[in-house]
């Protein structure tokens, strides 16, 4: 059975207990297939990586939030009510 990798640089369980930061270290800032028995086991992505893509993640769910409420009528009131 084969299995799609989703990053250009991997390396091997093995390496990856030996010195996980040269692993981290070795992908550039890119994130790296980590595999066992050369299958992905999982993905290691740099902290900066990681918190990009959570931003992303939380900007999509703010887009279909705002996309959901665009529909609902508004009500206009003065600053001056609040």
């Amino acid at each position: 059975m084969t299995n799609q990798i989703f990053s250009e640089v991997t390396a091997s369980i093995s390496e990856f207990k030996k010195n996980p930061m040269a692993v981290v270290d070795s992908g550039g800032g890119s994130p790296i297939a980590v595999l066992n028995r050369n299958k992905p086991a999982f993905y290691c992505v740099p902290a900066v990586v990681y918190e990009a893509m959570l931003d992303r993640l939380d900007d999509y769910e703010l887009v279909v939030l705002v996309k959901d409420r665009s529909a609902e009528p508004t009500i206009r009131i003065a600053l001056n009510e609040l």
